[in-house]
């Protein structure tokens, strides 16, 4: 039986056949070529892998370095920064932080506080222009100049505040305000500028005072003769009117010196009842001139306190002649005194009360003060001479209305010289 014929390009062969032999043996070597080109990449590959995998742990390490790096960055940044805050806000000083367009980055609680007492001033507040417009313009003003200025700035309280600022950039794009408050400073400048023409015009008073003292003393003396030499009435009359004239100028005179220097008081027994016969003799011309009665009320005759006789005349001669001033046209002053307090520990009051217009219920806490006086173009003196000799005294100065009218002055002393009487 014949077999059909192989399929065209079919190689075919038994095992013996040389051309099934050498196929196979070229089949198999390529074979083993792939296998041994598929291991040297396979191990090439592994190896790359292994480099890769050390890589990763490399870069794995790396990245947890600069993690714990900037971790304890942003923790010293943090702390640093909370250092900082703590600074600004302890400072004694305002600080306002603000960024160039003029929102505020930052005010510590001593800006807050230096300027919370403004009228207008804002609960809270993001930028310049919505703080007063008198404060953001002074800010304005800083920032476009060097140098510290300053202004003031009313209070809703009253008063004012004086405040310094100045500026200074801090870069990106901020910069930083700092105010204080120098009204202190301000009111120390004044008080010296006040004690220093306090003291020229000191000066320059006891020169003049001293200067016009020596001849009023001669011509008083030489009055007092005219009025004893027996002249005919209208004489005397006119040498009463110049008498009254020259005890006025000289207890203006006194008043000058014992303001702008309260002499040290020398401590001795006075009689009240000769000291209110002193007072009446000594006005009694200028009263009369007039026509003021004066009168003796309660003499206290038998009292007697520890004082300094010029001093408490002093004192009753401005009082007296207060009240004369009040009485262009006439009228009645009376003096008296009397004891107040209990038994053993005494005290003496001399008031002096007239029946004249009276002071304004809204005077009486001021008419103490000196320059100040209810007659226009006379600044007074003599009631803040009387004060301070007072207190020098020990005592106090008081002032009253009287009903229907009048005005009763009247001062109350230690009838014993008190531990701080002559400080």
């Amino acid at each position: 039986m014949r077999c059909a014929a192989a399929p065209a390009g079919l190689v075919t062969g038994s095992a013996g056949d040389p051309r099934f032999g050498d196929s196979a043996l070229k089949d198999e070597s390529a074979l083993r070529q792939a296998f041994r080109a598929f291991a040297k990449v396979a191990g090439s590959l592994e190896q790359s892998y292994g480099r890769l995998q050390g890589e990763v742990e490399r870069l794995r390490r790396e990245l947890a370095d600069k993690e714990g790096d900037l971790a304890s960055s942003i923790e010293q940044r943090q702390t640093e920064r909370e250092r900082l805050t703590q600074i600004l806000e302890g400072l004694p000083c305002g600080v306002l932080v603000v960024f160039d367009e003029g929102t505020i980055w930052k005010a510590n609680p001593a800006a807050l506080a230096l300027l919370e007492g403004v009228p207008s001033f804002p609960e809270s507040f993001e930028s310049l222009r919505q703080l007063p417009a008198e404060l953001a313009a002074f800010l304005e003003l800083v920032r476009g100049e060097s140098g510290e200025h300053e202004m003031t700035l009313p209070l809703r309280v009253g008063g004012v505040i004086w405040i310094a600022a100045r500026h200074a950039p801090i870069g990106e794009g901020m910069s930083v305000f700092i105010l204080r408050d120098t009204s202190e400073h301000r009111r120390l400048e004044e008080a010296q500028q006040q004690m220093r023409r306090h003291q020229a015009l000191a000066e320059i008073a006891a020169i003049l005072a001293h200067e016009v003292r020596n001849p009023l003393a001669s011509l008083e003396l030489f009055t007092g003769l005219l009025a004893e030499s027996g002249l005919d009435p209208d004489s005397r009359n006119w040498v009463e009117h110049l008498q009254a004239g020259l005890r006025t100028l000289a207890a203006t005179v006194n008043n000058v010196l014992s303001f702008h220097s309260v002499p040290c008081a020398e401590f001795s027994s006075v009689g009240v009842g000769e000291l209110l016969d002193w007072v009446l003799n000594f006005c009694g011309p200028l009263a009369r001139r007039s026509g003021i009665i004066l009168k003796l009320g309660n003499p206290g005759v038998n009292l007697s306190l520890l004082g300094d006789r010029h001093g408490l005349e002093q004192v009753l001669l401005n009082l007296a002649l207060n009240s004369i001033r009040a009485m262009p046209d006439g009228g009645e002053i009376e003096v008296s005194a009397g004891t107040v307090g209990i038994a053993g520990s005494e005290e003496v009051e001399i008031g002096v009360a007239d029946d004249g217009p009276g002071i304004p219920a809204e005077y009486l806490s001021k008419i103490f003060d000196p320059g100040f006086s209810t007659r226009s173009g006379s600044p007074g003196l003599g009631l803040a001479v009387c004060r301070r000799i007072v207190e020098q005294h020990g005592g106090v100065l008081r002032a009253e209305g009287r009903a229907p009218r009048g005005t009763r002055m009247s001062f109350v002393v230690p009838r014993t010289k008190s531990p701080e009487a002559s400080q």
